[in-house]
């Protein structure tokens, strides 16, 4: 799973990367501090592999992960190349997710690029730089398979006609590609112009030290109104905090965190957000050589599950043996949950679910 973080210049994106990813990417108080996007591939915590890793007894532990790309900041006109728009635009198109980092602070020391603090507009900056960006890139396509369809009078073609008609109405009037009204299918077909705008959002309202744990300011209640309108989530967290606390020992952490009233860091607050706007969960798989939570769709079936681990899985698929990752951890180990009749055979039309620990039969 890759997440692009976007945002304005000086928001606290690179500050919100350095604390989830640990990666100490440059933050400066200046305008295009990142040029090319920092890229860090983080683990996705998941209690459930340390307690598998003890009952089994295991030589590796690998959690699932997700790709975090920290995109340079973006301005108005970035479309059009202000502030080498397009080429930071570019790195976000193969993304899966998009955090749009949000300033909810007052800081008169850190530089605003619009120099005052206003949630709404610089959400709207940015908002229709991807629009600007897609509509150009809609256009495109849009000219390109109309000719198509007169040339070959191809009929399968219409469609993204029609569907590509209908984004380009929506993006001429401030619209989001994704809040068109879409099929499953016409999901498919838009999925293949990797438009900038039909990406699920988080907001991160990015507020000050002084507001963790206190009620909403009106900065944040802003970026929640336009979130909800939106379906999309917002999580609220303090950079700079979050940075600090990477860079304490484990123990250390912890008591910092306890002391702030926080009780989950921002990376698993982005995790927990990402993973639901995704609709995504974890199955995991348990032995002395690993212990692995691998990520899929909510919804997969038992055969496609497998073909995570290797397609030949999926294949040769025959049945799974399933246990539920508490009934494992009551019982004490497998053998036990077996004798207990808690592990389930189940076959190709079984829907895997969240926490799942599996075994799969196949043939070669």
């Amino acid at each position: 799973m890759k997440i692009g973080v976007v945002g304005l210049p000086n928001v606290g994106k690179s500050s919100l990367f350095n604390a989830i990813t640990e990666a100490g990417a440059e933050s400066a108080n200046y305008p295009f501090c990142t040029i090319e996007p920092n890229v860090g591939i983080v683990d996705v915590p998941d209690e459930r592999l340390q307690i598998l890793g003890k009952m089994y007894n295991t030589q590796k532990i690998t959690p699932a992960s997700i790709e975090f790309l920290d995109i340079a900041g973006l301005v108005a006109g970035a479309s059009k190349g202000e502030g080498l728009g397009n080429k930071f635009l570019s790195h976000i198109r193969e993304v899966d997710a998009i955090v749009h980092v949000v300033r909810c602070f007052d800081n008169d020391k850190i530089i605003h690029v619009s120099g005052s603090i206003n949630p709404k507009r610089d959400i709207e900056t940015i908002e229709m730089e991807l629009a600007l960006s897609d509509l150009e890139q809609v256009t495109k396509f849009l000219d390109k398979n109309t000719k198509l369809v007169k040339q070959t009078g191809d009929k399968s073609l219409v469609t993204t006609v029609e569907l590509l008609s209908r984004v380009k109405d929506a993006l001429e009037v401030g619209k989001q590609a994704r809040s068109l009204e879409i099929t499953e299918d016409e999901a498919k077909i838009l999925k293949n112009f990797a438009l900038l705008t039909a990406k699920p959002v988080i907001y991160v309202a990015n507020i000050a030290e002084s507001d963790i744990g206190k009620p909403d300011c009106d900065y944040v209640k802003e970026v929640k109104e336009i979130a909800n309108a939106e379906n999309a989530k917002v999580v609220t967290l303090c950079t700079k905090i979050e940075e600090e606390i990477v860079g304490l020992e484990k123990d250390e952490r912890d008591l910092f965190k306890k002391e702030l009233g926080i009780d989950q860091s921002g990376l698993e607050k982005l995790v927990v957000a990402s993973y639901d706007l995704l609709g995504l969960m974890s199955f995991l798989t348990a032995g002395e050589k690993e212990v692995r939570a691998w990520t899929i769709t909510k919804g997969t079936k038992a055969p496609q599950a497998a073909g995570k681990i290797h397609s030949d899985f999926e294949k040769g698929f025959i049945k799974a043996e399933v246990v539920s990752f508490d009934d494992l951890v009551e019982a004490g180990s497998f053998l036990k949950a077996k004798e207990k009749g808690k592990v389930r055979i189940e076959g190709k039309e079984y829907v895997v679910k969240d926490g799942d620990v599996m075994l799969f039969r196949f043939n070669n």
